[in-house]
């Protein structure tokens, strides 16, 4: 199914952004501004849509606040990754930034690659350092609990994500076991590390399909391989090869096809549009519909199955379902005398937030 004009009209505003294109005013005109913006904001891309829309001429009070709100967002970012910088090299903790971080340097202009927080890989025998120099800054950790990540908050909107691993084995076990011993794929002399050309992309696309396969992603992910590809090149030989060991291979075919044919100068092919109608619906972080449905695909369950799932509790630690409720619900692996509660207090407490609803609407609708 081809895309709605209004999605057609953002797509096409967007690929003039990065690619330096200066749009037809004659089909801005034809345009719903007001929908366009929607669209985008649902996929992390207004700002491409507002530096188009500038391009052309278009300089009203929406398109230079989006544009000065994405440029302060990143300068303070940028100021925090710096401060963090100059802490790690001192105490000597490796670490490198990973995805935005990297990525908001490749696009075209500064600021137009939207992000919501960065993320960081770094030494896992220096957590306790690390937390030292978070609270320095002035950052507060929402939550103490550390499985492979903790996020680290600065109000109004800075938010840090930092990564002792790049992949859980609570997701997918090819790609958990291909990146155990990330450290050896990693350059860099001094305390900050980097990908190769090669492995940066191939990151891009293992976090991508993660979460394509678990809720959906959006189209900031496949600008973001487009943006890569057109301006680093990486040698795609290696790529497959190495996207082969993952699993991968043909996501990331399919996933270049797209991003390329979507941005670029090509048509769209017909097998680009069955992934691109599930991207669309994803929005940036994925639908509770799409998560449910792919459960439901990638386990072959009923939905009877699946709502089953949902109200057992895990006991046994080699359990991958145990690690994670062990970090949602500490309260209750450290007194386990209370585990037979927790089925009753997950039903409470999301029936209280609405997820309760939410999911049984999902499973009611999945297919």
């Amino acid at each position: 199914m081809i895309p709605e004009k209004n999605v057609r009209d953002m797509i096409y505003l967007v690929s003039c952004a990065v690619n330096n294109k200066i749009p037809d005013k004659t089909l801005v005109e034809s345009m719903n501004l007001d929908d366009v913006y929607s669209i985008a904001a649902s996929h992390m891309l207004s700002t491409c849509v507002a530096f188009a829309l500038e391009s052309a001429g278009y300089q009203d009070a929406r398109s230079k606040n989006t544009i000065a709100m994405s440029l302060r967002r990143t300068s303070f970012f940028q100021y925090y990754l710096n401060c963090m910088r100059k802490a790690f090299e001192e105490q000597h903790i490796w670490f490198m930034p990973l995805k935005g971080a990297v990525l908001k340097d490749v696009y075209p202009k500064p600021g137009m690659r939207e992000f919501s927080d960065f993320d960081i890989l770094f030494d896992a025998s220096r957590e306790a350092d690390l937390s030292a120099i978070m609270k320095e800054l002035g950052f507060y950790c929402p939550n103490e609990n550390f499985h492979y990540s903790k996020t680290f908050e600065k109000r109004p909107f800075l938010i840090f994500e930092m990564h002792t691993k790049l992949f859980s084995n609570l997701h997918d076990e090819k790609i958990y076991t291909y990146y155990l011993d990330v450290e050896k794929r990693l350059n860099g002399d001094g305390s900050e590390k980097k990908f190769t050309c090669e492995d940066m992309y191939l990151h891009m696309i293992a976090h991508e399909y993660k979460h394509y396969s678990f809720a959906g992603t959006g189209l900031r992910s496949i600008l973001d391989t487009y943006i890569y590809l057109v301006s680093r090149k990486p040698d795609m030989d290696y790529v497959t090869a190495e996207a082969q060991k993952m699993g991968i291979a043909d996501f990331e075919k399919q996933n270049r096809s797209l991003s390329l044919h979507l941005f670029g100068e090509d048509e769209l092919m017909p097998e680009d549009l069955d992934m691109l109608n599930y991207i669309i619906s994803s929005g940036a972080f994925g639908t509770r519909k799409n998560h449910v449905e792919n459960e439901l695909r990638q386990k072959k369950w009923s939905k009877l199955r699946y709502m089953l799932d949902k109200l057992s509790v895990p006991v046994r630690k080699k359990n991958i379902k145990y690690e994670s409720f062990s970090i949602a619900y500490p309260l209750f692996y450290k007194h386990k005398i209370l585990l037979p509660l927790l089925p009753f207090y997950r039903v409470f407490r999301s029936m209280k937030d609405g997820r309760f609803k939410a999911e049984a609407n999902a499973i009611k609708k999945a297919k």
